[in-house]
C-alpha cells in the first residue's frame, strides 16, 4: 500500500516527536520531507517513507536497504540493520511501526477539516459505508474506505490519502478482539458513528454477544465532543446501552417505535426496496434503494440519517441511495446461460446468512421461480460452531430451498439440518473439499434446471467464487 500526501508533509523530526520514535541517522543522514508513505518497498520513491513492518511471511526490515535504493529516505522500524548502515536516510526506531503509523495518520486527519464518519458492527459495515458513501457523495466530495482496509493498518493508509478538498470521510472498522476499535476511534476522531447491529461472528475470540456488543461501542473513544452516535434499536444489547453511553444515542428501527429513523411499509418493488422513513414525526414516503432485501434497508436507514446528519437535502439523500452499488462479491445479482445467480462470496455469518436466503426467497417468489442455495462453512464461531451450522441447515429447509449444495467442513451438518427439516435428501449434495471446486460446480451444473435462482454464499476462506469460476469455464468448453 501507499499514499501521496495531499495536505500536508512532514520532516523526519516531526514524525520522530509525533509517533515518539528515536530518530537514528544512517550514511549521512538525510532531512527530506516525506512526501509519501509506502507499506511496500517496491513502490518507494524520493520523498517516500517506507514503514517496515514484520509480517507472518515477510519481514519489512528485510528490504529497508532496497527502499532506499530506490529513493526511500526516512524510515519506520524496529531496528536499524546491518544493511542500511552506508544508505542516507532518517530511521525513526519505534516499537511497532504499524501503531506509528496510526499515530501519523491521526495528526494527518486533524490537518484536514473532513467530517468523519465512523461503521462498525457484526454485519453490514461495507454495504452500510458504500450507501453513506453514496449519499455523501451526491452532495459534497466524499473520501472512504477502499475494500476491506478496515484494521488498524488499513485505517492509517485509508486516512493517508484525504485530500484537501474532501469534506466526507466515510470510514470503516473492523476487529477480532476488544480493544482494537478503541484504537481506530481514537486514530479517527469520528464525528458521526454508527453501529450497524451485534452478531455472532468473532465469538471464537469474544466468548459471548455481550462482549462483542462493548468491542463495537469503543466506537466512541475517539468521538469528537459533539460527536452523533447511531445505534440499531432492533438489538436488544445495543438499546438497553441507551442511557448509559456518551454521547446519548439516535437510534434507527425497522421493528422498534423507538427509534429515531423508522423504516415503515417496507416492500420489494422489482430489483429493489421501497419504504417509509419516519423521523422526527415527518414522513418521508416512497424511498427508493436498488438492492433487495431487509438488511438492506437498514444499511440504507443509516446512510438517509447520516445524510440529514451532514446537513444534505431530502432530495439530494434519496438521489444518494439509488447512486447506491454494492462492493465485489456481495449480493451480485446476474444471468449464467439458463438460470440466475446470486453472488455474495465475500463473507458470512449467521445473520448475514439468513438475510441472503431470505433475499433468495425473494427473488425465486417474484420470478416465480425454484431455489438453490450453495452454503459453505462460517468461520470464528468457536464452541458455538456446530450449533449455527445446524441452525442454517433448519434455516434453509425453513425458506424451501429447492436444492442445497453444502460446501465445506461443515457440509454435512448443514445437510443433515436440512434433510431432517424437509428438504429432500436427494436435493441435498454435500462435497467437504474446498480444494477442489470443480466437484461441487460440476454437482450444480448437473442438477439446476433452466429458470432456477442460485445463491453462493460463504466465508471469505471458502473461497466460493471459485466454484463460480468453474461453472463458468464447464459452461465455456461446451460452447
Amino acid at each position: 500500500m501507499n499514499a501521496a500526501l495531499k495536505i500536508k508533509t512532514y520532516t523526519p523530526e516531526e514524525i520522530a516527536r509525533i509517533v515518539g520514535g528515536e530518530l537514528v541517522l544512517t550514511g549521512k543522514g538525510s532531512t527530506a520531507s516525506v512526501t509519501d508513505i509506502c507499506t511496500d518497498s517496491r513502490e518507494a520513491k524520493g520523498g517516500s517513507l517506507f514503514a517496515a513492518i514484520a509480517g507472518e511471511r515477510v519481514d519489512g526490515h528485510d528490504y529497508m536497504a532496497s527502499a532506499a535504493d530506490l529513493g526511500a529516505a526516512c524510515f519506520l522500524a524496529q531496528r536499524v540493520p546491518d544493511s542500511m548502515a552506508e544508505k542516507n536516510a532518517a530511521v525513526i526506531v519505534v516499537d511497532d511501526p504499524i501503531r506509528a503509523l496510526g499515530d501519523l495518520a491521526s495528526d494527518y486527519r486533524d490537518a484536514s477539516a473532513v467530517k468523519v464518519v465512523a461503521i462498525t458492527g457484526s454485519v453490514g459495515k461495507t454495504t452500510t459505508k458504500e450507501f453513506i458513501a453514496a449519499v455523501a457523495a451526491a452532495g459534497c466530495k466524499t473520501h472512504k474506505t477502499e475494500g476491506n482496509h478496515n484494521n488498524d493498518l488499513g485505517l492509517a493508509m485509508t486516512l493517508f490519502t484525504l485530500e484537501k478538498d474532501d469534506a466526507v470521510s466515510v470510514l470503516e472498522m473492523g476487529m477480532s478482539a476488544l480493544g482494537e476499535i478503541e484504537r481506530l476511534s481514537k486514530i479517527a476522531k469520528p464525528d458521526i458513528a454508527v453501529v450497524t447491529n451485534i452478531g455472532t461472528s468473532h465469538l471464537a475470540s469474544l466468548g459471548t454477544r455481550e462482549n462483542i456488543c462493548r468491542a463495537k461501542l469503543e466506537i466512541v473513544a475517539g468521538m469528537k465532543p459533539d460527536g452523533v452516535l447511531l445505534l440499531n434499536a432492533d438489538e436488544p444489547l445495543l438499546y438497553a446501552r441507551a442511557d448509559s453511553i456518551t454521547p446519548k444515542p439516535l437510534f434507527m428501527s425497522l421493528e422498534s417505535a423507538h427509534g429515531d429513523y423508522r423504516a415503515v411499509n417496507i416492500r420489494t418493488v422489482g430489483d429493489g426496496m421501497t419504504y417509509d422513513l419516519i423521523c422526527r414525526d415527518q414522513a418521508y414516503t416512497n424511498v427508493q434503494i436498488p438492492t433487495l432485501g431487509q438488511h438492506n434497508v437498514y444499511n440504507s436507514v443509516a446512510a438517509y440519517a447520516v445524510g440529514m446528519m451532514l446537513g444534505l437535502t431530502e432530495n439530494t439523500i434519496r438521489r444518494g441511495l439509488l447512486q447506491f452499488h454494492g462492493a465485489d462479491m456481495r449480493q451480485k445479482i446476474y444471468e449464467m446461460g439458463a438460470f440466475t445467480v446470486i453472488e455474495d462470496c465475500y463473507n458470512a455469518s449467521p445473520e448475514s446468512m439468513r438475510a441472503a436466503l431470505d433475499v433468495l426467497s425473494a427473488v425465486c417468489a417474484q420470478r416465480n421461480a425454484k431455489s438453490a442455495a450453495l452454503l459453505g462453512d462460517m468461520l470464528e464461531l468457536g464452541e458455538y460452531t456446530r450449533l449455527m451450522h445446524d441452525q442454517l441447515g433448519q434455516y434453509a429447509a425453513q425458506t424451501k430451498v429447492n436444492r442445497l449444495f453444502c460446501y465445506g467442513k461443515m457440509a454435512d451438518v448443514i445437510a443433515e439440518a436440512a434433510i431432517k427439516n424437509g428438504i429432500r435428501a436427494d436435493n441435498v449434495y454435500v462435497s467437504l473439499d474446498t480444494r477442489d471446486p470443480q466437484t461441487m460446480a460440476n454437482m450444480i451444473l448437473e442438477a439446476l434446471e433452466p429458470g432456477d435462482v442460485l445463491l453462493v454464499k460463504a466465508s471469505r476462506a471458502v473461497a466460493a467464487e471459485k466454484v463460480l469460476a468453474c461453472m463458468k469455464s464447464r459452461r465455456k468448453r461446451k460452447k
